[in-house]
């Protein structure tokens, strides 16, 4: 049977349709609609490949696809006819290409879409809409995850947004370049959001984290995560208490435990508390055995013996002491009355001579021991008839001899030529020779590359990494920074100078003569990341200070230097047991010196003021301050920072609350980072003082426009854990508050933002300001002003010149009756509180100048220093108002 269709062709030219008819179809389809078999899908465009849309549909007379509202030319349609054999209908299939080209036409303005249109004779159907997309994936994340340290069983948040894109990325996370898969390893999750979280930190957990993007453009990887997982250290069970020292009376006694339930691992904190515990005990002494009396004695008995006994009780002996000494029983022959007689005969006769043959032997032996003595003292009286030879020449002690010819024996002075030897050499002290060795041959230092520690040409080296890079060679140097920012170094010889790292607050002062004249040494000053250098802490110590490094250590000083460096302590002495640590050659570290009880026979000595340490030392090397809290009073300074980005194109804005020891070291460090970040500082920093009773700190933000912003956070309030911040290790410690605009037109924050210890001493901020007007500079030069130049050499590197400190020392060297000597200087410049530590030096006056150099180095006035010396009565005080050119 033929059957008969009718073609339309539809041309849409300037609006206007052509029809073209074929045959009709079977008179039994005639009142069916068409409906579609297959329908348009959306599509992306993978960079210039074109895309095929497919519309199927029965019974059609004819279909067409309409894009964006207008109709498709019929000739960029392919159209496929068919019968379906199961029904008879027609089907008719028709499929068009799309290109990149036609979508970005439109791009901007609205989605790309198409539609086809199915008639029959009954009527027509639309499909569904299927849009065209261009696919993308951008390069740059919107935020990667960030590297932690955290503790073991501690819940970690990595953070990840992936980069935008079309179609949207899909995210998978690694570990060290394996795919972490939560259906297999449940301790992972992994968040609608994107984030992953580790709900219970391992140790094998530990590893490089990198956050994956994809779709069918593009795959994405962000940079890698490092999450240390650490574990803090715990006591062991204490071990069984020791014997007493003592053997007798008063003693102590002692028990231990370790660090190892479990071991500090990956950096993680110590025990705290004592390893040792001592304990007073009182052994008993031991008590020597004695006899008590002994008995009566017994009855003779038919052996013509009887007995008697004593017993080891007066005292007995005991507690280890000794058992008596001798017999406990004693036995004796009875006389003959007392001998019970129970026979007679030639026994008793052979007694009886027996007993006579020794009295006769007696008798002979006395007679010849008389006669003996007798004869030997008539030869004695013959031999010392004249006893005055026995005196001649020797006379009593302080009683003048008679004879004249012998008084030289007493007068003659003896010879000790023979035995004297002279020492020709300089004569030094104990703690002038201790520790100072020569550069050319200390056994602290191998020699530099060149076969030199100094320059003897004066010279800097015209590489600024040379000076490093020698250093770092050596065995001692391994662990110094290889940044030239941190680091400052020079050449000086005996005229002294300064090197600073600016904007840090450290600085080492090399006074005038204390390098030997005729040497010149390289000398360098460099800070430590506390990252670094993890100091054997314990108890309740803490780091107040940066990690100094000077030197070369082993070189040859015939004065203090003075190293002046930040500390973060409330500077309570009473509440604190600050020690200044420094470092071995081998590397441990050991206390040299406590503050409050100094020794000025030592080559260190420190003066803390409110936010400086000065320390005098005589040997350079590696120092660090270390405090340990005598009672929950003891506090630490924290500085609060508060920082935004510059520029905020999303809905979401990140505030960062950085709590840090209050050193300027740290605050550069966090001002140099958030410079990179692209943040500012949005309101002043605040000091909190953070005290020893082990609260954590908490941070919270409030007073948020509802109706505008809100806050991601979760919880009520963030924390930051008491050993983190109290062990001084994490230098740039900070939590992240996410907020959330409403809108993009929302620019207006106003909030308050709370950072307290729990029962302890808090501080907030109130912000109120436009994130995107805001006119406050952007990279917070204001707080870092510190322009100075890194080394001084020579005069310029001091306030006083040179001629006029050697006056002026002259002059107040010497002891006055009046008391207008350095006493009196010190005194004026409040400094009397180490009149001590000054008189144990060779010239207390330039001391004395040295400190004065070091904290007036920036607002030095030469003036009050000159009003000083006139109030002491010096005319040296005129010097001052000589000019620079005269001097």
């Amino acid at each position: 049977m033929r059957l008969a269709f009718i073609f339309i062709s539809l041309a849409c030219t300037g609006g206007e349709h052509a029809a073209t008819v074929t045959h009709p179809l079977p008179a039994a389809f005639s009142d069916l609609l068409p409906h579609f078999l297959v329908e348009p899908d959306d599509v992306y465009i993978v960079k210039n490949k074109p895309v095929t849309l497919t519309c199927r549909s029965t019974p059609a007379t004819q279909i067409y696809f309409k894009c964006n509202g207008e109709w498709v030319h019929q000739d960029q349609h392919l159209i496929d006819r068919d019968v379906d054999p199961a029904t008879g209908l027609p089907v008719m299939q028709v499929k068009i290409d799309i290109s990149r080209q036609q979508v970005e036409k439109i791009f901007g303005l609205e989605d790309y879409w198409c539609q086809c249109v199915a008639w029959s004779t009954t009527g027509t159907q639309k499909s569904q809409k299927a849009y065209v997309r261009i696919a993308y994936l951008r390069k740059n994340f919107e935020e990667e995850p960030l590297g932690k340290e955290v503790a073991l069983d501690q819940e970690v948040l990595l953070r990840c947004h992936p980069p935008e894109g079309v179609p949207p990325a899909e995210v998978e996370w690694q570990r060290n370049e394996e795919l972490i898969d939560p259906k297999t390893d449940p301790n992972f999750f992994i968040t609608v959001d994107h984030n992953l979280i580790i709900k219970q930190a391992r140790l094998a957990d530990t590893g490089n984290y990198t956050c994956v993007a994809k779709n069918i453009v593009a795959r994405r990887k962000s940079s890698s995560a490092t999450v240390i997982v650490y574990v803090n250290g715990g006591w062991s069970t204490w071990a069984t208490w020791s014997a007493c020292s003592a053997v007798c009376g008063r003693g102590w006694q002692k028990r231990s435990r370790s660090c190892t339930n479990p071991t500090p691992l990956n950096g993680g904190t110590s025990c705290e508390g004592q390893s040792v515990q001592k304990s007073a005990c009182t052994a008993t002494c031991p008590v020597d055995g004695g006899w008590s009396e002994w008995s009566k004695w017994s009855p003779c008995g038919a052996d013509c013996t009887m007995w008697r006994s004593r017993e080891c009780t007066q005292p007995s002996p005991s507690t280890g002491g000794k058992e008596c000494q001798g017999l406990d029983l004693q036995s004796l022959n009875c006389t003959s009355e007392q001998c019970p007689q129970t026979a007679s005969g030639a026994e008793d006769v052979a007694l009886y001579v027996g007993i006579v043959a020794v009295a006769l032997c007696l008798t002979l032996l006395l007679i010849v021991l008389v006669l003996v003595y007798r004869r030997k003292k008539e030869g004695l009286d013959a031999d010392v008839a004249d006893s005055s030879i026995l005196t001649t020449g020797f006379q009593p002690m302080g009683i003048k001899p008679t004879k004249p010819e012998n008084s030289h024996l007493l007068t003659i002075q003896p010879d000790l030529t023979t035995t004297t030897t002279s020492y020709q050499g300089t004569l030094r002290s104990r703690r002038e020779v201790t520790g100072k060795f020569s550069v050319s041959n200390g056994p602290l230092l191998e020699p530099l590359p060149n076969g030199s520690h100094t320059l003897h040409n004066g010279k800097l080296p015209s590489d600024p990494n040379d000076f490093m890079n020698r250093l770092s060679s050596q065995t001692y140097f391994k662990t110094l920074p290889r940044d030239n920012v941190n680091t400052s170094y020079g050449t000086f010889n005996f005229l002294g100078g300064r090197l600073t790292l600016p904007n840090t607050g450290i600085s080492l002062l090399i006074p005038p003569e204390a390098i030997p004249r005729g040497k010149i040494y390289e000398i360098y000053l460099t800070i430590q990341k506390k990252e670094d250098m993890r100091l054997p802490l314990a108890g309740c110590q803490t780091l107040l200070s940066p990690v100094v490094s000077c030197g070369p250590p082993g070189v040859m000083l015939t004065r203090p230097v003075i190293l002046s460096m930040d500390h973060c302590s409330d500077a309570c002495l009473e509440n604190w047991a600050i020690r200044l640590k420094k470092q071995s050659y081998e590397g441990t570290w050991e206390d040299v010196l406590q503050l409050g009880e100094e020794v000025v026979s030592e080559p260190y000595y420190c003066q803390l003021e409110a936010e400086t340490c000065r320390v005098f030392t005589e040997q350079l090397g590696r120092f660090a301050l270390v405090g340990e809290s005598l009672s929950m009073a003891a506090a630490k300074r924290l500085k609060l920072l508060l920082f935004a980005p510059a520029y905020c194109s999303t809905l979401e804005y990140n505030i960062r609350v950085y709590c840090m020891d209050d050193t300027q070291d740290l605050l550069k460090e966090v001002m140099q980072m958030e410079r990179q970040l692209g943040g500012r500082l949005i309101d002043e920093p605040h000091i909190l003082l953070f005290k020893d009773s082990y609260h954590n700190l908490r941070l919270s933000i409030h007073d948020m426009p509802q109706a505008h912003w809100r806050s991601k956070l979760l919880a009520g309030y963030q924390e930051i854990p008491f050993y983190h911040i109290w062990s001084g290790s994490q230098r740039t410690l900070h939590c992240t508050f996410t907020l959330e605009r409403q809108s993009l037109s929302t620019c207006d924050l106003t909030c308050t933002l709370c950072v307290w210890q729990v029962e302890g001493e808090g501080q907030s901020f109130t912000l109120d300001f436009n994130i995107s007007k805001d006119i406050r500079p952007l990279d917070s030069d204001f707080l870092l002003m510190d322009n100075c130049t890194p080394a001084l050499a020579g005069p310029s590197a001091f306030q006083i010149p040179y001629l006029i400190r050697q006056k002026i020392c002259s002059s107040l060297d010497t002891p006055c009756p009046n008391g207008a000597d350095w006493r009196l200087l010190a005194q004026r410049l409040k400094l009397d509180r180490h009149m001590s530590f000054f008189a144990s030096k060779a010239s207390p006056t330039s001391v004395i100048l040295d400190l004065w150099e070091t904290q007036h180095f920036h607002n030095g006035n030469l003036n009050q220093l000159a009003a000083v010396m006139a109030e002491i009565g010096k005319q040296e005080a005129m010097i001052f108002l000589v000019s620079d050119g005269e001097c």
